[in-house]
């Protein structure tokens, strides 16, 4: 297959999943105003949105200029055909968070001690621990909260971190909403804008916490840190 027929089979794949989007009831919108419509609530084609309309011009060279079946006034290069090709595949199949962020999550118990959690940090890359009581969630312990403990009791004559009770390091962390629970399905680039959002707020979230539908109550599959979503291309 010829790179310009690789070129518009994936435009037009594309084409067809933004006016299945519109929900057209077999009105055909033109491509670059359906990009303009979706995107507007379509996170992943917001995100691709110059790229897409860069499609059309090209397209449209492709297409609106030939003078026979066979012939094609512009050939694209390799490196657009893979662009595209890898838009149409984030659009029709977009990674979602699990499986990209599945991991073992440790979590611990109000009655764990501080040691107990200052082991893991020392012994792991990890800084945010999920908390519960029994079988509900209580609250995200981030090192930020660890370090706000021990700056206001620093003038206590005795620190004990094997009395000190994860409850109470729950109360030092900067906000009580510190975390979001998603469901397995949400796209990465989702998760991106998730902590895109919180950019200017007072009391940011520190992670995003991921079950099977987006409950507290159910088991976690996953947890996504700010740091983790750098690496999202």
């Amino acid at each position: 297959m010829k790179d310009s027929e690789r070129f518009l089979f994936a435009f037009n794949k594309i084409e067809k999943y933004l006016n299945d989007h519109l929900g057209g009831n077999g009105h055909h919108t033109g491509f670059s105003q359906a990009v303009n419509k979706v995107s507007q609530n379509h996170k992943i084609v917001q995100r691709f949105k110059d790229d897409l309309l860069e499609f059309a011009v090209l397209r449209n060279a492709i297409v609106h200029e030939r003078t026979e079946p066979e012939y094609v006034i512009a050939e694209p290069h390799e490196s657009t055909v893979e662009k595209i090709e890898n838009v149409m595949q984030e659009l029709t199949e977009p990674k979602k968070v699990i499986p990209r962020f599945s991991r073992e999550v440790k979590s611990f118990s109000v009655s764990d001690s501080l040691t107990d959690i200052l082991i893991v940090i020392k012994e792991s890359s990890f800084s945010q621990f999920p908390v519960y009581e029994g079988e509900e969630f209580k609250g995200l312990i981030t090192g930020n909260g660890i370090t706000n403990w021990l700056a206001k009791t620093v003038e206590d004559d005795v620190l004990s971190r094997e009395d000190t009770k994860l409850e109470e390091i729950l109360g030092y962390e900067e906000g009580p909403d510190n975390y979001q629970f998603v469901s397995r399905d949400l796209t990465i680039y989702e998760a991106e804008d998730i902590f895109k959002e919180q950019v200017n707020k007072e009391n940011r979230i520190d992670a995003i916490l991921i079950t099977h539908s987006g409950k507290s109550d159910e088991s976690l599959l996953g947890i996504i840190s700010s740091w983790d979503i750098i690496d999202i291309p």
